[in-house]
């Protein structure tokens, strides 16, 4: 029977018989996707300084890296590499209308981060982004004061994990 799932992370939904395995947008692990009618989602947050400056920090990188995904995806000189950023720029493009959410922003400003022709060296720069990603959500995590900015960076560090496997399987 098809059911109505809601990513606690993303707020969107997914129509299935089960969970997919990764949130079909934002990427994060089956375990934040719940029924709809159990899912708790909330971008309601009161910010202290240091999340709201932590937050507005994400909504950046997330747009610079949505921004090089999308160039990558179309000047890239490799095909499966085209597919690749194509799917890693619609992931880090949700991950910034989240925090756009979280920071109760009416709109976002598109990056222009520029990238190669060379998958390579494409490939060399998302390892770099997610590294640094990672390392910053990391910190995030641990300083945010609300359980809910805790949350949300926790996910977005394992989603990034996956795209930084992604680039050491195809950079070896």
């Amino acid at each position: 029977m098809v059911k109505l799932w809601v990513c606690e992370i993303c707020g969107d939904p997914y129509i299935g018989e089960a969970p997919p395995a990764n949130c079909p947008f934002c990427g994060v692990d089956q375990k934040y996707i719940k029924e709809a009618k159990e899912a708790k989602v909330t971008f309601k947050v009161d910010l202290n300084e240091k999340d709201r400056a932590n937050a507005e920090h994400a909504l950046q990188v997330e747009i610079s890296n949505a921004a090089f995904y999308f160039c990558a995806a179309e000047k890239t000189d490799d095909l499966e590499g085209k597919l690749l950023f194509k799917a890693l720029g619609k992931v880090e493009a949700e991950h910034a209308s989240v925090w756009k959410k979280i920071l109760k922003l009416a709109s976002i400003v598109k990056g222009n981060d520029p990238c190669h022709v060379s998958n390579q060296e494409n490939l060399e720069d998302s390892h770099v982004r997610e590294t640094r990603a990672i390392e910053f959500y990391k910190q995030a995590a641990k300083e945010a004061q609300n359980s809910r900015i805790k949350q949300i960076f926790e996910a977005f560090v394992e989603v990034e994990k996956d795209h930084l496997g992604l680039s050491k399987e195809r950079l070896k």
